[in-house]
């Protein structure tokens, strides 16, 4: 995918992440164990919950950032990726975890490529901001699932 302008990474990058709420309740409905459907049933409000904020984002934020054009904004067809993922129907907690850790480092590579690539500091210092917040909420994440493990 070619992406122009800050508005349509960010659109996408909303996209994807209901893509992935879309795999994860497709995977939920196969999935045997109990555990791995409640962990899908929290991932898939998790990319929801970001998917919202983006839009909410690029709703506030000013159009001489969003209108911000680029030149060779490349990304992999990341919704056909979450179209043709399969877990077989007896996977495991860390299965969905290292599937989701790798779809979500794969948005926030997208993000840190365009802002080592943005011409002004103010895009950059925005997406750095962005990648930030992903980082922090995919570490908070991992942590409950940890703690899930627990109960």
């Amino acid at each position: 995918m070619r992406i122009q302008q800050l508005r349509e990474l960010l659109e996408y990058l909303a996209t994807c992440r209901l893509e992935m709420a879309q795999l994860y309740k497709r995977l939920h409905a196969q999935a045997d164990s109990s555990r791995v459907k409640l962990m899908l049933e929290y991932f898939q409000q998790q990319q929801k919950h970001i998917a919202k904020k983006l839009e909410d984002y690029v709703d506030d934020a000013p159009s001489r950032l969003l209108d911000t054009w680029y030149k060779d904004l490349i990304f992999e067809d990341f919704i056909k990726r979450c179209q043709s993922t399969m877990l077989p129907a007896n996977m495991q907690e860390d299965d969905v975890l290292s599937l989701h850790l790798d779809l979500e480092n794969r948005l926030i590579a997208l993000l840190e490529k365009t802002a080592e690539t943005s011409q002004t500091e103010e895009i950059r210092s925005a997406l750095a901001d962005l990648v930030r917040v992903e980082k922090i909420q995919q570490q908070r994440l991992v942590h409950s699932t940890i703690r899930m493990d627990d109960i």
